[in-house]
């Protein structure tokens, strides 16, 4: 909880915030450690307790501190720094002495197990002994973010450079400092984004900065080691601004997973923090939108275990009901999304023919893993872009399978027909003998042949029997199909009952029951625009619904006004509001669990709101 810190942009962990003091500060933001003890700085180091044998001048030394410098500055309380070697119950009884009790804006160092307390900013405390250890590093940081606010800053000192602050900002940091710049200059080390270098290896200066423009690398070698160090010093911060700026302009775009996917080669633990951070799905996941306004680039093996990816494999497993027929068609995807707007997938459409009403469709791809027809519209599966060499990895072709094999033991059908070629087609004998199940092959060596889309459309022909769906209730499968996906099983029949009328061409559709609208369809993300009536039709489900008090919010309902929510909430989400006085819809801000703890913030996007009488 804090009155001085307010987050006003998300991606993933990264956030953009604001420090509300005397001067407005953004985040990620870097500390001068230089200034850090100036009664000028809006941000001041209380100093250690170590040099007080009594605690009460400690304390009266602060006060004094804040009384110079007024509430509006950022004082890190006086702290008794400790390596993270130090027997754990000498940090705690060491830190009680930290907590003085104080108006303004203050920061703590954050000790595991101490009773934690309201404070806007919260130190990492001996962050730069673990530099080089990836897991160490990112288990402390998860196990303080699980425990202090969601709307407190995170200050991780000494431990960033130029090369590892996106790394650092991705994983949920909000401060930095300067510190290995300034102690870089003094050692002859010219730091980039793209690792540091030795001055005297260095051939020319690969920056053009204002502490580089005028100078070049013999001139640096021939002044002496003061005016050597200013020059390099300047050019560190230069570089660690450049990257923080450019890290902010990355999360606007939501666009920092990309970025970091490249940036992490440069160092082997950055690549190592990527992937343990990848294994820590429910920290990740939590924070991620379901949503983003961009593309989903995949360019690498660890592409695939990105939240987005993984989130849309769960829900399949986890949410998906495919429509009532017998025979599935497994496809293989296209580069232009959605696939059903392909030139391939129009072939095989009208391949099909007559025969489609009987065939569900399941396109086959990397590294979505599977996609049913009914969601190829929904974020990420119309959205991503990967790398395509026709060379599938080991570790592709094992998740696909595994998607494909989990999809198949869940889902039973009297007949299985696989359109495809190469990497596809081994997939699909990979999991057909690891189920002893059977699997009828249509292509003869490309796909798109007229002799394989023929062979496609007789067999086809021939299998089709059984349980069949008309156009309408194709619609309503695709509706209640991503209904499920975004709210959860069940919601589908919920938001399209029986009874329930498709308006409005693909892919615009609108649910209506009589006169009354329920949903629309948003052609952007694949996901569903809630009215005011189907909220009224949800009202018997907990599901994404945020509780408030007894007031009729206007516009954008804040955190403080949310009294609670349901945790899987994630940003981006369709949730619906429930109060004494007034129900509405909106676009969650921020996670369910942010709502309910942060004191500060947009939590709802409110699109409609009703009254109640």
């Amino acid at each position: 909880m804090t009155r001085y810190f307010e987050v006003h942009q998300r991606d993933g962990a990264a956030r953009i915030g604001k420090l509300l003091l005397k001067e407005t500060i953004q985040t990620p933001f870097i500390i001068d450690t230089r200034s850090l003890g100036s009664p000028e700085s809006l941000i001041i180091d209380g100093g250690s307790l170590w040099k007080y044998r009594d605690p009460e001048k400690g304390e009266n030394h602060f006060r004094e501190m804040r009384q110079i410098a007024g509430e509006d500055v950022l004082i890190i309380l006086p702290h008794q720094d400790l390596t993270p070697e130090a027997p754990h119950e000498l940090a705690i009884k060491l830190a009680e002495r930290s907590e003085i009790e104080t108006n303004g804006a203050t920061g703590i160092i954050y000790i595991p197990g101490q009773t934690v307390k309201e404070h806007d900013l919260y130190v990492m405390e001996g962050a730069g002994c673990f530099d080089n250890n990836a897991r160490h590093f990112l288990n402390t940081l998860i196990e303080m973010k699980n425990e202090i606010s969601p709307d407190t800053a995170v200050y991780a000192p000494n431990i960033c450079t130029p090369e590892n602050l996106a790394m650092l900002v991705y994983l949920g940091i909000d401060v930095l400092d300067n510190t290995k710049a300034i102690v870089a200059g003094h050692n002859d080390i010219y730091l980039t984004a793209a690792g540091q270098f030795y001055l005297d290896a260095l051939a020319e200066l690969p920056c053009r900065c204002s502490a580089c423009s005028s100078t070049d690398t013999s001139k640096l070698m021939e002044m002496d080691k003061k005016s050597r160090a200013a020059i390099l010093e300047r050019h560190n911060i230069n570089a660690m601004e450049a990257e923080a700026a450019l890290v902010r302009e990355k999360i606007r775009a939501g666009m920092l997973r990309e970025y970091i996917e490249g940036q992490c080669r440069v160092k082997p633990w950055l690549t190592a923090l990527m992937r343990l951070a990848d294994a820590q799905y429910n920290y990740m996941e939590s924070k991620s939108p379901i949503a983003r306004n961009n593309g989903l680039i995949a360019t690498c093996g660890e592409s695939q275990n990105r939240v987005e990816i993984v989130r849309f494999a769960r829900r399949i497993h986890e949410r998906y009901t495919p429509p009532e027929k017998d025979i599935l068609l497994l496809l293989p995807c296209s580069a232009k999304k959605p696939y059903s707007l392909s030139n391939s997938h129009w072939k095989f459409i009208n391949a099909l023919g007559k025969s489609r009403k009987y065939v569900h469709e399941v396109i086959i791809t990397s590294p979505l893993g599977i996609v049913p027809r009914e969601l190829e519209l929904t974020y990420p599966a119309a959205h991503y872009d990967t790398t395509v060499t026709g060379y599938w990895d080991a570790e592709e072709k094992e998740w696909v399978a595994s998607c494909l094999e989990k999809y198949l033991s869940q889902h039973q059908y009297t007949s299985i027909v696989a359109h495809v070629e190469d990497a596809y087609r081994l997939i699909c004998n990979m999991v057909a003998e690891k189920l002893g199940i059977d699997i009828i092959y249509t292509s003869l060596g490309s796909v798109t042949s007229p002799e394989s889309l023929r062979n496609l459309s007789e067999t086809m022909s021939g299998l089709c029997t059984g349980r069949k769906r008309g156009h309408e209730e194709t619609q309503k499968d695709l509706m209640k199909a991503v209904a499920d996906y975004q709210f959860g099983k069940g919601c589908g029949q919920i938001l399209v009952p029986d009874g329930s009328i498709i308006k409005g061409p693909f892919p615009k559709h609108q649910v209506f029951v009589g006169k009354k609208q329920l949903v629309t369809l948003i052609p952007q993300y694949g996901t569903l625009a809630v009215t005011i009536d189907g909220v009224n039709a949800m009202s018997d489900q907990s599901k994404y619904t945020v509780k408030i008090d007894d007031f009729v919010p206007r516009g954008s309902l804040l955190a403080p006004g949310v009294i609670d929510a349901d945790p899987s909430i994630r940003p981006n989400d369709e949730v619906f509001i429930n109060g004494k006085n007034a129900i509405g819809v909106g676009r969650a801000v921020m996670s369910g669990e942010e709502m309910k703890k942060a004191s500060r913030g947009v939590a709802v996007d409110l699109r409609h709101v009703k009254k109640i009488e």
